[in-house]
């Protein structure tokens, strides 16, 4: 077991996503081939999880910012004064013997970040290899205008930046323990992306077409090796053929 302190955030715990209908969400991953994880009684509107193995989904029924990365950090209102000294303005401060302790804010473009005190649902017993429909989940993709501003911000919370990388498509890479994370150019997609990546994409899109999915081409000539697919909830999968 590494003895490397813990970065400003903690440990990743799941995407957060605001949804209208947790069960109908719940059942288009399930489809996918996503396990529901237990969920605890912390929180109180209606909440579910979903996880392929590598990636961790949680539903919310609720109004609010979506998607929202959180993290969880025991003790983490002792913490507040460090997230104060990296630069960053709290905009939700939680904090308390009464409450569920909760901290939170958003970085340049608007993405909002959350970090808890506890877990909110029981891990799942399933491997990294158990690969959903979607194949191998590699990162979170954010759209940013300033690749220089996004390494600046997110480095100092735990994650390294790659080289710029242009293809497919113009992206900065930033890895962690347990999540990756890239930005890409608005002009690719304003909103967030789950992207999928792995060297037989074509015959997994193939797949989920025939299995009544309906996907969109992704890039400009990509309709068989690049594909979009959108959720319920509004949430954009990208499935890109590659290496992960």
């Amino acid at each position: 077991m590494s003895g490397a302190p813990l970065p400003l955030l903690g440990t990743f715990h799941e995407l957060g996503i605001a949804v209208d209908d947790v069960r109908r969400s719940a059942e288009f991953y399930e489809r996918l081939g996503f396990t529901q994880a237990t969920t605890a009684d912390t929180i109180t509107h209606p909440y579910g999880v979903l996880t392929d193995g590598r990636l961790v989904i949680g539903l919310h029924q609720r109004a609010g910012p979506t998607p929202v990365l959180t993290f969880v950090r025991a003790g983490i209102a002792g913490f507040i004064p460090a997230f104060k000294d990296a630069g960053i303005e709290l905009t939700v401060r939680r904090t308390g013997d009464e409450v569920f302790n909760e901290v939170g804010f958003v970085d340049p473009f608007g993405h909002a970040v959350a970090v808890l005190e506890a877990r909110t649902y029981s891990p799942v017993a399933r491997a990294e290899t158990e690969v959903s429909l979607c194949g191998d989940f590699a990162e979170v993709s954010l759209p940013a205008s300033d690749f220089d501003a996004a390494r600046a911000f997110w480095e100092p919370l735990g994650f390294v930046a790659a080289a710029l990388e242009q293809s497919p498509y113009p992206h900065l890479s930033l890895t962690s323990d347990r999540l990756d994370i890239t930005f890409h150019r608005p002009r690719l997609r304003l909103d967030s992306m789950l992207v999928f990546r792995e060297p037989r994409m074509p015959e997994r899109i193939t797949r989920l077409r025939e299995a009544g999915f309906e996907l969109n081409a992704a890039l400009p000539g990509s309709e068989e090796s690049a594909a979009f697919l959108e959720s319920p909830d509004g949430t954009t999968l990208l499935l890109l053929t590659g290496d992960e």
